[in-house]
């Protein structure tokens, strides 16, 4: 690869952080493929740590470290990357997950500026008190406690100054560098474009506070009737781009077993409400809480499960509940070779695949987990195996799949955390039945054949235009086949010519069906005069076949 990296996507002021990025990934043994590159900052780079002392830590370890030295945007790609071991085998996953960010929080008099600069006036007019000093600090903000006028307590995310700019510098680093990782056979396969172009969607979503406001509050509106769980109150008044106000709430991580046996919760029966919330977030309202690990839980006094954070979220479209619908009707009737023809629709099929072993592999799958009771089920452990199957068979999934799969995986762990016997599969099974149910419905038949009418209707519409346009073309000689190999000039002929009669047949059955006046006995006078025309071109095409056989003999 000979690949000359132009400014098109690094500014001058971005020479000095890629060359900082190229020397971390050297420092960490990762950046063999970088020396192929024809760019002379990246040789600089790369010949300023010559000689350094390599990590005696394994590849996927090595990873992790070298992302956390390169700081918030990368430390993003890496948590990202962690919910894609269909992408980047388990191991690498697993080693990805454990990525945290422990940022230092800004001076008081900076966190106090932002607040006031967003909210547009003095922050003692916003909070009857408000603690300068930060109780938690992660890549993107910090988090405050203060007091409303109202006296109720309240919690303030305050953006980190500059952050933004960091980011989007960074972004345009990762983009040039999935450029040139496009030109490697070995990262091509992780579609390193496609994974930055994402990276950049959801990074820059979560810059803007008032994004994850407008999620809380559809959080509140989807659960308003449920007690068992419970959303903090959103104060869009206190709220702007960089700054979000919104309730404390007060209790226990899922964690904390000494002060849960205090208030003697029933660990078992809160595993299930808040499994419960989040199966409903997925599968009854299609959007939910995309992160659900330990730390996005507080268990309140009254034993009510409480859930906070919503940066990032996941949603369910109708194309993405149609494809789960499909995997789980073929596993439910342990049809591997179903099972087998879904997920190459989902994923698509990569080259060299050998289909019979996939579908041998899944069939294991069925024996080894099929007999395990439903309350003993072991999710996540599923799971795990179909993602490092996917793996071995370079089978990607799409990303929201990918992502609700993760979820789970997270779900069923932190539920764990709170009882060890908690099962997830068991609070699922009632939603496998209903959407098998479903999908064989009088509704979903009846959705299904609508779809259908609308799609022959509108190719009703079209074809004639086509027609008519290929009609005129072959007049103006614009409509031309061109081979060198003038032996197949006939056989394209009766190939073009069986086109042609194929859609006379079509759109002549569509004004019948349609009953395209003017109609005579019933029947629709322009598609008779189609079927009629068809017929005869038929017959014509049979008859010069047949000559040309008979020439072809003599």
């Amino acid at each position: 690869m000979n690949t000359m990296i132009g400014s098109r996507y690094l500014f001058a002021g971005d020479i000095a952080r890629a060359a900082d990025v190229a020397g971390v990934m050297v420092k960490y043994g990762l950046a063999g493929w970088l020396a192929e590159v024809n760019w002379e900052p990246i040789h600089d780079a790369l010949k300023s740590h010559d000689g350094a002392v390599l990590s005696d830590e394994p590849f996927e370890a090595r990873v992790r470290l070298a992302i956390t030295d390169l700081g918030t945007t990368f430390i993003k790609l890496g948590q990202m990357l962690s919910t894609r071991p269909d992408m980047i085998g388990p191991a690498l996953a697993d080693e990805l997950s454990k990525l945290q960010t422990d940022v230092p929080p800004d001076a008081p008099e900076v966190a106090v500026k932002m607040v006031e600069d967003e909210l547009g006036r003095p922050i003692s007019e916003c909070f009857s008190s408000f603690n300068t000093t930060a109780f938690a600090s992660a890549s993107i903000g910090q988090v405050h406690q203060a007091q409303l006028k109202s006296g109720q307590v309240v919690v303030v995310k305050i953006q980190h100054p500059g952050i933004e700019g960091v980011i989007r510098r960074d972004l345009d680093i990762l983009r040039f560098l999935a450029e040139i990782a496009e030109g490697n056979e070995t990262l091509k396969r992780f579609q390193p474009s496609g994974l930055v172009r994402e990276l950049g969607r959801v990074t820059l979503n979560e810059l803007d506070f008032r994004r994850e406001l407008r999620n809380l509050q559809r959080f509140r509106r989807n659960f308003s009737a449920d007690k068992t769980v419970e959303f903090p109150q959103p104060y869009p008044e206190l709220t702007a781009g960089r700054v979000m106000t919104m309730s404390l709430l007060e209790g226990f991580r899922v964690t904390d077993s000494i002060n849960l046996d205090k208030i003697n919760v029933d660990r078992q029966e809160l595993a299930k409400r808040g499994a419960t919330a989040f199966i409903e977030m997925i599968f009854r309202d299609g959007f939910y809480q995309a992160d659900p690990h330990p730390g996005n839980f507080i268990v309140l006094p009254t034993g009510t499960i409480g859930v906070i954070d919503f940066g990032m979220v996941g949603r369910i479209d109708e194309q993405c509940r149609a494809q789960i619908e499909e995997i789980l009707v073929a596993a439910s009737d342990q049809d591997a070779e179903r099972l087998t023809d879904n997920v190459l629709h989902i994923t698509g099929t990569p080259n060299h695949l050998d289909r019979k072993l996939l579908s041998a592999d899944l069939s294991e799958l069925f024996q080894e987990y099929g007999a395990q009771p439903i309350d003993e089920f072991d999710l996540s452990g599923m799971l795990n195996q179909v993602m490092r199957l996917l793996h071995q068979h370079n089978l990607i999934l799409p990303s929201k799949l990918s992502m609700l799969i993760k979820c789970m995986i997270l779900l069923e762990g932190t539920g764990r955390l709170l009882s060890p016997t908690f099962s997830l599969a068991g609070l699922l099974a009632p939603w496998r039945s209903k959407f098998v149910n479903q999908r064989f419905s009088f509704q979903a038949r009846l959705k299904k054949f609508k779809q259908m009418y609308f799609d022959w209707e509108r190719l009703a519409q079209s074809l004639p235009h086509v027609i008519f346009e290929a009609m005129d073309r072959l007049e103006d000689g614009q409509f031309a086949v061109r081979l060198e190999h003038q032996n197949l000039k006939s056989a394209v002929d009766r190939l073009v010519g069986g086109l042609f009669i194929s859609s006379l047949l079509l759109s002549s059955a569509m004004l019948i069906g349609h009953d395209v006046p003017p109609n005579a006995w019933g029947i629709s006078i322009p598609g008779l005069a189609g079927y009629l025309v068809a017929l005869v071109l038929g017959l014509h095409l049979i008859s010069a076949y047949r000559q040309k056989g008979n020439a072809g003999d003599e």
